[in-house]
């Protein structure tokens, strides 16, 4: 006689501002066997430090809270880093259309048991089989679609300054000046890069060569195919099993520094500390 096979628990996250709705939200999810709420937020912060802590296999974010949004959380966020997530918002037709085109799980508010039992038979069936990078890219997407994205605006031809000092960013009528110094990392998203600044996540239309030409080699270097990082923000360098290393920022983020650029891994280490 064989034992049958214990289904695998979910390690669930639940991120809302609102106590009321997290808390009917793990009323209902714990009807179902295999979930398993390691965790509550209330905000986008708390979110961060939980997913990076608790390494959960899902999250249930609202999309819309004061602060750091859930798309904000999301933005934050490396492909190592990222749940499954499923998304929850009271958005308007318009945003359940994007949602659904890049095949993104969601529920709406008020949660309906009927949605959230479909959503779960969703969760199971990806759980195995899900690739962190392609579900990111589609995520990165999904805010350039719903938020916009921006591009860098074109230097001044007559400007002799090779690396400046300061990024325009354009999105529509609305220009961001972002200080380069202020730049803690930059990696790329399909046809979208994000720019993380100062807490805040920029995306925007341009590939990393064009990052890469733009930015300072003395200051910004690229520690894999999707990823340049600040040095002066990398705190401490860690080496995993596989032969590959983590870069740990300053803010408390990981980056994996990839086999292809482990020739730099002596660099990062000798390298004086900024003050």
């Amino acid at each position: 006689m064989t034992a049958t096979a214990m289904p695998r628990r979910l390690r669930t996250l639940l991120v809302d501002d609102e106590a009321l709705s997290r808390r009917g939200l793990e009323l209902r999810l714990k009807v179902a066997g295999d979930i398993e709420i390691v965790g509550h937020c209330s905000n986008g912060r708390e979110a961060l430090t939980a997913i990076r802590e608790h390494r959960p296999d899902l999250v249930f974010l609202d999309i819309q809270m004061p602060g750091l949004s859930g798309f904000d959380v999301l933005a934050e966020l490396q492909p190592h880093e990222l749940p499954m997530i499923v998304f929850v918002t009271a958005y308007d037709r318009f945003a359940v259309q994007a949602f659904e085109a890049r095949a993104i799980d969601y529920v709406l508010k008020p949660v309906d048991d009927a949605r959230l039992a479909a959503t779960l038979t969703h969760v199971r069936e990806l759980v195995e089989q899900r690739a962190a990078a392609n579900e990111r890219n589609q995520l990165v997407h999904l805010l350039a679609e719903l938020r916009g994205s921006g591009e860098i605006e074109a230097a001044d031809p007559g400007s002799t300054q090779n690396a400046p000092n300061w990024l325009p960013i354009s999105n529509g009528r609305e220009t961001v000046r972002v200080p380069v110094e202020a730049i803690e990392w930059v990696d790329a998203a399909g046809d979208y890069l994000c720019i993380h600044a100062s807490g805040h996540t920029h995306i925007l239309r341009a590939t990393m060569r064009e990052m890469e030409n733009l930015l300072d080699p003395r200051l910004f270097q690229r520690v894999h195919r999707s990823t340049i990082v600040n040095l002066t923000r990398v705190k401490s360098l860690r080496a995993h099993m596989n032969g590959e290393y983590f870069l740990r920022l300053e803010g408390g983020q990981e980056l994996k520094l990839s086999r292809t650029y482990r020739d730099k891994v002596e660099y990062f280490l000798k390298r004086p500390r900024a003050h």
